[in-house]
Parts: C-alpha cells; sequence; structure tokens
C-alpha cells in the first residue's frame, strides 16, 4: 500500500483535543472510544456520539459527511 503507517494518538497530556466536524462539541483529552472517525478526501474527520447517531444511516453508507 502507498498510504503511510497511522500512528497511535499521543497519551496522556500531549493530546490534543479533537472538534466533531458536525456540531463543534470538543473533547479536550482525545477522542473517545465512543466517537466515529472517519477519512474524507484524505482528511481525518471525527463526529460526536449524537451527531453519529443521528446520521447513522448515511455513515453505514459511507456517504460524506457534506451530503447528511
Amino acid at each position: 500500500m502507498d498510504q503511510p503507517t497511522p500512528h497511535p494518538a499521543p497519551s496522556g497530556s500531549e493530546a490534543q483535543p479533537v472538534v466533531c466536524a458536525r456540531c463543534g462539541t470538543e473533547a479536550p483529552d482525545g477522542a473517545p472510544p465512543t466517537w466515529t472517525c472517519s477519512v474524507e478526501n484524505g482528511t481525518r474527520q471525527y463526529f460526536c456520539v449524537d451527531c453519529a447517531r443521528a446520521n447513522l444511516r448515511a455513515i453505514e453508507g459511507r456517504l460524506d459527511s457534506s451530503w447528511w
């Protein structure tokens, strides 16, 4: 494969805040395990639990978030 190997997220105080790409909710300690991660056009996007649940069918259908 031509894609680089992903590196694990930093732990502890080095973790960057993650922001929901849909509603802007912020998770200061990195993405919680309940959040959804999507790669669209080569960019990683995270979606909070509420946004992911509201758009579950579109996510499972692999539709870009700009569509939903």
